[in-house]
């Protein structure tokens, strides 16, 4: 255990734990440059100027929309793209799957609400569950090998999940095993077995929850100003894509697994001026999950988050724990996150099965209210733990001007002997309303540089 003598002005601080040489890290790298270059590279999808109403193919208010929508999709593509138009009003659907070219537009008043009937969600397609690939229930609003495809609007996506529908399938309150229990466990097998992906086959009856949106291996993909509410399971989720912005969109949906953005295995992404009110982690940033991951081997890199505001949720932005493939070129700044059911700011976590390398992170200006549990989490443990071959690697990782009014702790760091973490740095911080020592258990390397930090006054 350890808690920092606290000042007015300055506590620097180094802190050595465990038995490693951390190798000497260079935390002072252009960041700002190198996000301005990623943003450069960052190219959103143009559309043609001409609308295609679900309506003008069928689409009926208080009916099942699926053909009408797979219709009017199929139209603009052929067309050479263009918007598919949700006008006004309470829609019904079934999957809705992309093309290149498409853009899903939801007019403001409009509420595209995604029927729990399982079955329209059939046929399986290719996906991801937990950073596994597998043959699927088709996550609400799929797309598979496109280019240029958006959904965007002021309009409604609403994922019909209750504790009674899609929530129910991951449900831990009773003590039991869950349904989705007996098919993750195989479909875990069949990873590490390296089982042809096209051989596990979920779907009817196995209880995997889909995704609400995800494109998978796309490039240029834009998600815009829509508000999504109850997700069956992970709300925003690219998978193999580059080009991916995601920009003004609320989520507020508070069910199991409910991450709000989740870029898996991406390359070149945006994420700016979201809120994010969810029963997982705000932000996550995957990289596929033990063997399977490690076999994809492709790693997310070049994400820039700016401007978001994080209530609800396990960690503000985190990274993990699908993260076999790795993570590198992280940017985050001037975000907003306060909640007393918010958990961690910012959270890292891996096992020694998942392992993977986690480098070069940048945090810069985020604005912190409450966070329950710490500012800074690290989980190395996590899951599975010390029980694997491959460790898990954080190197590179600096939080800067970040200001904090009340936290559980500022650090909670727990990993295991051949574990590294190296070069993580807290610079310039103002972390006041701290109520617990900090719980360092083999963390590597943390150096505090210009870091104020004061405990939560006691009552009388």
């Amino acid at each position: 255990m350890w808690f920092p003598r606290f000042s007015h002005s300055v506590a620097v601080v180094a802190l050595l734990f465990a038995a490693l040489t951390p190798r000497t890290v260079d935390a002072e790298l252009p960041a700002t440059d190198a996000a301005a270059t990623i943003l450069s590279g960052i190219k959103e999808p143009d559309f043609a100027q001409r609308d295609f109403a679900i309506t003008a193919f069928g689409a009926t208010q208080g009916e099942d929309c699926t053909v009408a929508i797979t219709k009017a999709i199929a139209a603009c593509h052929g067309a050479g793209g263009g918007r598919v138009v949700v006008p006004e009003g309470v829609w019904l659907t079934g999957a809705v799957h992309l093309k290149s070219n498409v853009n899903l537009h939801l007019a403001e008043g409009a509420t595209l609400r995604f029927v729990f009937e399982p079955a329209k969600y059939l046929p399986v397609v290719l996906t991801r569950f937990e950073g596994i690939e597998c043959m699927n229930y088709s996550p609400l609003i799929y797309a598979l090998g496109q280019e240029n495809v958006a959904v965007t609007g002021k309009g409604t996506l609403d994922g019909s999940a209750t504790w009674e529908t899609w929530w129910a399938w991951n449900n831990k309150e009773n003590g039991t095993p869950t349904r989705q229990a007996a098919a993750r466990a195989r479909l875990d097998q069949q990873g590490t077995d390296g089982t042809p992906v096209g051989e596990r086959v979920y779907g009817d009856g196995q209880f995997l929850r889909p995704n609400f949106i995800q494109p998978y291996r796309c490039k240029n993909v834009l998600i815009e100003g829509v508000t999504i509410i109850n997700s069956p399971m992970w709300e925003i989720h690219p998978v193999l894509c580059t080009n991916v912005t995601v920009r003004g969109v609320s989520i507020h949906s508070l069910g199991t697994n409910n991450d709000g953005c989740d870029p898996e295995s991406c390359r070149d992404v945006l994420i700016e001026d979201c809120l994010f009110e969810t029963g997982d982690d705000c932000i996550a940033i995957k990289s596929g999950r033990n063997n399977d991951g490690r076999r994809v081997g492709v790693p997310s890199e070049n994400i820039v988050i700016r401007r978001c505001t994080m209530k609800d949720g396990h960690g503000g932005v985190t990274i993990g724990s699908e993260i076999s493939g790795g993570v590198r070129n992280v940017f985050v700044s001037d975000c907003k996150m306060d909640s007393p059911n918010l958990d961690r700011a910012f959270r890292f976590k891996s096992n020694a099965v998942r392992g993977g390398v986690i480098e070069n992170i940048f945090v810069r200006r985020v604005d912190i209210g409450r966070v329950a549990r710490a500012v800074l989490s690290v989980e190395f443990d996590y899951e599975e733990g010390a029980d694997g071959p491959h460790k898990p690697v954080l190197r590179n990782v600096l939080i800067e001007g970040v200001t904090c009014i009340s936290s559980g702790s500022v650090a909670i760091i727990t990993a295991f002997p051949g574990a590294v973490i190296e070069g993580i740095r807290l610079k310039d911080c103002t972390l006041l309303g701290v109520e617990s020592a900090d719980f360092l258990k083999h963390a590597g390397s943390l150096t505090l540089e210009n870091v104020t930090i004061e405990p939560a006054k006691k009552r009388k």
